[in-house]
């Protein structure tokens, strides 16, 4: 019976481990992969091997950025005393990339789900009220997603947050 190299089948096994890759996918993304040149699998490696030292959290927001705090979070121009709050980076980016929300965001870290071990400490929600208390919020917007778990969260947060001022 013919078989793959133990190398080939390795790197099919670590990318059938990413989200919405399956089987077949990591096949043809891993033969992919091995008619690229040297170089490119070296920049690919690199870009990778990087992704961990190269990306901090803002102290302030807990967003993925280059620095610390954050260029929202330090920019005087934006408000702020409006708070958005999203589940992930990528939920800020794409409510930052419209132009419309000139206040700044706190990043959560995920949302609430008991199935999955997660609850208030694995996120960033005592952050949150700290936040609000100390440093002038005077209105939030809680943008999860509109799932069972993502309600539950802003619920959670609502609850936690009353009698604030916000």
């Amino acid at each position: 019976m013919t078989r793959l190299p133990a190398s080939l089948e390795k790197l099919i096994n670590e990318l059938a481990k990413l989200p919405g890759v399956g089987p077949r996918s990591a096949q043809r993304l891993a033969l992919y992969l091995l008619k690229r040149d040297g170089i490119e699998l070296n920049q690919l490696s690199n870009a990778i091997s990087n992704l961990k030292t190269g990306v901090v959290y803002c102290s302030i927001c807990h967003n993925m950025v280059d620095t610390d705090p954050c260029n929202v979070c330090s920019d005087n121009n934006r408000d702020q005393t409006l708070l958005c709050v999203v589940e992930e980076p990528l939920d800020a980016l794409a409510i930052d990339k419209t132009n419309q929300f000139k206040g700044v965001f706190h990043v959560l870290g995920g949302v609430l789900n008991p199935m999955e071990g997660i609850g208030p400490a694995q996120l960033t929600i005592d952050s949150l009220k700290e936040r609000v208390l100390n440093n002038g919020i005077k209105e939030i917007i809680i943008a999860t997603n509109p799932t069972l778990e993502g309600e539950t969260t802003a619920m959670h947060i609502s609850k936690i947050l009353q009698g604030q001022g916000v």
